[in-house]
């Protein structure tokens, strides 16, 4: 087969899609392997120095061993720095910033377009992710300068009002590190106060300290309506609206799945959270040969369950259907770490 044509393609440069690419090298398939921006792209959205809630050995791919600076649970830049090097290690070939835009099955193939060519592959696999883009709230101002979806560094917010919007672990975490940095931080969230239940352990008792010492005010039940150049217009539960001083928003709201290929496929999707119907012991969805893997597995999760390290089985469960191979046995119920940032 030339370089347009494979057995297989994975869409998709993440931990999962390349995991599953050196389980197919190992078993003699070369797929063809695109990913839209770089190597575990969604990861690169991190603030620096941001750690996984997950340990070193469940976000371990392809038997590959992670090994972090101080034993502790990886950084941003560790697993960036680990996905690079496995893909080194096995010569993945993934066709980086190069984004699928279509595929299309054709005489029995998929015909896949991207921004650089077209493709054909017997096999699809769909390892897109569930963090494709920001949840809009689609307010006045959303789209000002000032205001970001992404916690990028709190280098950019030293001696600023902030407001930070949400209240899962990338607000809190966001908030904590930005007031840890010289920022001046306000907290609005929908709810009526955070749920210890998903914030990370070492985040909680930070966060709380800094909320009962007044060093961070907090805006609970309540949702942004309107933003302008230096503040924010909040509305709380019982519809009094009113606002406060930010030169700078946060609006750490969530992300979305990207459904668009499976729909041009068609793929059946759930209505809430457009997951994708599939075979939970080969991960086929609906239409012959076209399988899914990763966290693509649950859509656009509202309350997230679906995790790297809970996905390993995926790439195993594929790799036995491609191949031939005996099927794997159950992940045992031993409840995962949660890894959400």
């Amino acid at each position: 087969m030339d370089e347009k044509t494979a057995d297989v393609a994975i869409v998709g440069g993440g931990p999962i899609g390349l995991e599953l690419a050196v389980a197919l090298k190992r078993a003699g398939i070369n797929p063809l392997q695109f990913e839209a921006h770089q190597i575990g792209h969604t990861i690169s959205w991190f603030a620096p120095q941001t750690r996984f809630f997950s340990s070193a050995e469940r976000i371990a791919i392809a038997g590959v061993p992670l090994q972090t600076v101080d034993q502790s649970k990886p950084s941003r830049e560790e697993y960036l720095t680990y996905l690079r090097s496995v893909v080194e290690q096995f010569n993945l070939e993934v066709h980086v910033e190069e984004p699928v835009t279509r595929i299309a099955r054709e005489a029995g193939r998929f015909r896949i377009w991207t921004c650089d060519g077209e493709y054909t592959a017997n096999k699809i696999v769909l390892a897109t992710g569930g963090t494709a883009r920001p949840r809009m709230l689609n307010i006045p101002g959303e789209e000002m300068a000032h205001v970001s979806h992404y916690f990028q560094d709190p280098y950019h917010y030293f001696r600023r009002r902030l407001l930070v919007v949400g209240g899962r672990n990338s607000a809190v975490e966001a908030a904590v590190r930005c007031y840890r940095g010289g920022s001046f931080v306000s907290l609005s969230y929908r709810r009526e106060k955070l749920d210890p239940g998903i914030i990370k352990y070492w985040l909680m008792p930070e966060i709380k300290s800094l909320i009962d010492a007044s060093k961070i005010e907090t805006h609970f039940s309540t949702v942004p309506v309107a933003i302008e150049h230096d503040r924010v217009h909040l509305r709380r539960d019982d519809g009094h609206t009113y606002w406060v001083a930010a030169g700078a928003v946060l609006l750490l709201t969530g992300y979305e799945a990207d459904m668009t290929l499976f729909k041009q496929l068609g793929v059946e999707l759930t209505a809430e959270t457009e997951a994708p119907e599939y075979d939970a012991a080969t991960m086929e969805t609906n239409v012959p040969g076209v399988y899914v893997a990763g966290t693509a597995t649950g859509g656009t999760q509202n309350r997230f369950m679906i995790f790297i390290e809970n996905c390993h089985v995926h790439v195993q469960r594929i790799a036995s259907a491609l191949t031939g191979a005996a099927p794997p046995a159950e992940p045992s119920a031993t409840a995962p770490e949660k890894l959400e940032s």
